[in-house]
Formats: structure tokens, C-alpha cells, sequence
């Protein structure tokens, strides 16, 4: 049964008035996970998220029914996310996957902070994400599905043996591993993290701003200050490099946003720990994205792009060193 005849069959369960889906069309974007936007014949528009039949699951990604569940434990706390509707089950056909409601806005970051649209609401992102992230922290995590914890030190081993195992010598990435192990702060109270909360996985309306924080699939437990150093990673910033929190505001907006919304107390040099910390996983990301590409495994021209980026990260790097010492 394909996408399209599936969904057809299971309107009915999506919306009472419903009998049937129209448009049905895969989006591009999505390494890991398709995703599908439709309309319900009763007006209802729906997006659908399903891993591919046959794609490897990353060891990182979670389950999509833990991702839809974890929709549904942060929005009571305010966080926007877009409402689940259904999870699927082996009976729809549709493989693992979950529907939920289309929201309408902007998600390509270079648009976001660029086009003259979003002139109006890019003064107030980066206040707002600081907002939303201090929602999404304050997630009770009992009730929630079973998560791993990850700390500054952890991740960081994490990377480095990635790093090790692929043979590159890069000496400003050396550097840099020795310089955030002496610096690596203690996890003192775990919290929900989304884990991947950057311009490119929000969704922007240009009057109502962010409207949606999407793409759960690396959430875990850990230091909140990850997801606030994350978003001031220079790549996610799209050209817009003097504007630190995704391309569109300044650090002292992010962290008042978060204090406002009672989050943590957070510090800016614990969250420009974590953004040096999150230069360096992009940077082995990227290393890694070319060696599959040198290697012939993923001959696509993206993976060769990428993989170009790693020596962006080794400018970020030294700059947030030099700023540090």
C-alpha cells in the first residue's frame, strides 16, 4: 500500500468529518525521516512523519512514537510544537510514523534572516527562544518515555572517539578537545533537552514568530545550557554571523528570555562552553560527512559540501578559545 492510498484509508480516524485526503506529497529536507504534508477533505491540514521502509535507524534517533509523546509533554508547559494527531500503528501501513497538524510559517534559516518578511518579529526571536527553551526544561520527567543522559564530558568523550576512529589530525580540533575537557562543567540537575533546537528547526511565522520548535528525534536529558549554546553555533546562523542566537539576536536577549520564563540561572561563559562544545561536534559531523563521501558510500554533492564546512568550525573554535583565555 503506498503513502498516498494509506492515509486515504485512515482519514476518517484523523478528523470525525473526514473521509478522505487530498494532495498528498513528500516535502524535500529529512536525511532520516520522511515527511509527507495532505489535507483532510474536511479542511484539516496534516503533515505526516515516518521513517523510510528499509532506512537504518541512527543510533541517536529516537523512536518517532517517543518523539510524539514528547510533543505532547512539553506543550502543557507552553512550548510551541505542533499537536499530535495519530500515532500509526502496524495495521495503517504506514510503518513507523505519527500525524500531526500542519502549522504555517518559515523553516529555511536563510530566509529567516534575510527576507524582508520577517523584519518585523527577528528584533524578538532570540528572547522568545530563550522563553521557549525554559518551557521545554521545565518538563516534569516523570511520565516521560524512557531517555538517555548526556553530559558536557560525556558528550564531548563521545566526539573525541569519533574523532579518533576516523584518523584526522586537524590541530585547532586537537586543541580544542584538550581546552573543553579542562572546562567541562558538572550536570547538576538533568532536564528535558531537545538536543537539536537551532535555526533551520523552528518554524517562524512572519506575524506570530516562532510558532513550532520541530525535529525531536535527538532530545534526551542533560544540561540545559546545551540547547541555548547549540543555537549560537556560527553555522546555524546563515551568513549572519554578527547576530550570535540563529543568525537573528544577541546573547544578552537569549538568556533574559530564559531567566524571564524561569529558567536555571545560566551563565554566558557556561552557554559559550557549549556553543564551542557544539562547533566541534559540527566540525567531526561534517569530517564524517565527507569521509562517506570519499569513501563512496554517499557519493551525493551535499555530503562533499558539508564536509568543506569542518574548517568554518575551526575559525568558530579558535575565535571562542582567543575569546575565553
Amino acid at each position: 500500500m503506498d503513502v498516498s492510498t494509506a492515509l486515504s484509508a485512515l482519514a476518517p480516524r484523523l478528523s470525525p468529518g473526514a473521509t478522505t485526503t487530498i494532495g498528498a506529497r513528500r516535502l524535500s529536507g529529512g536525511a532520516s525521516q520522511e515527511t509527507w504534508a495532505f489535507d483532510l477533505d474536511d479542511g484539516t491540514p496534516l503533515i505526516l512523519r515516518r521513517r523510510p521502509p528499509g532506512g537504518s535507524m541512527s543510533a541517536a534517533a529516537l523512536p518517532l512514537s517517543t518523539e510524539a509523546a514528547l510533543l505532547a509533554a512539553v506543550s502543557p508547559q507552553g512550548a510551541p510544537v505542533p499537536e499530535v494527531v495519530h500515532v500509526c500503528e502496524p495495521a495503517d501501513g504506514l510503518g513507523e510514523a505519527y500525524v500531526m497538524r500542519r502549522l504555517a510559517g518559515e523553516t529555511l534559516g536563510k530566509r529567516i534572516v534575510r527576507d524582508e518578511a520577517f523584519a518585523g518579529v527577528r528584533p524578538g526571536l532570540a528572547r522568545r527562544c530563550g522563553q521557549v527553551l525554559a518551557a521545554i526544561h521545565a518538563t516534569p520527567l516523570d511520565g516521560l518515555p524512557p531517555l538517555e543522559t548526556s553530559d558536557a564530558a560525556s558528550e564531548l568523550a563521545r566526539y573525541e572517539a569519533v574523532y579518533r576512529q576516523s584518523g584526522a589530525k586537524r590541530p585547532v580540533f586537537e586543541a580544542a578537545f584538550r581546552w573543553l575537557a579542562g572546562r567541562a562543567p558538572p550536570l547538576e540537575r538533568p532536564v528535558l533537552v531537545h538536543g537539536d533546537f537551532r535555526n533551520g528547526n523552528l518554524m517562524i511565522s512572519p506575524e506570530a514568530g516562532l510558532i513550532g520548535v520541530l525535529d525531536w528525534e535527538l532530545a534526551h536529558l542533560g544540561d540545559p545550557a546545551e540547547d541555548l549554546g547549540w543555537i549560537c553555533v556560527n553555522s546555524w546562523r546563515f551568513g549572519q554571523w554578527r547576530k550570535p542566537v540563529g543568525g537573528f539576536g544577541d546573547y544578552q536577549d537569549l538568556l533574559d528570555g530564559h531567566a524571564a520564563a524561569g529558567g536555571a540561572p545560566m551563565s554566558l561563559d557556561r552557554l559559550l562552553f557549549w556553543q564551542a562544545l557544539g562547533s566541534l561536534k559540527w566540525g567531526v559531523m561534517c569530517l564524517m560527512m565527507y569521509a562517506s563521501f570519499a569513501s563512496g558510500a554517499d557519493r551525493s554533492i551535499e555530503r562533499a559540501m558539508i564536509g568543506r564546512r569542518a574548517s568554518e568550525t575551526e575559525i568558530d573554535l579558535v575565535l571562542l578559545m582567543e575569546r575565553s583565555a
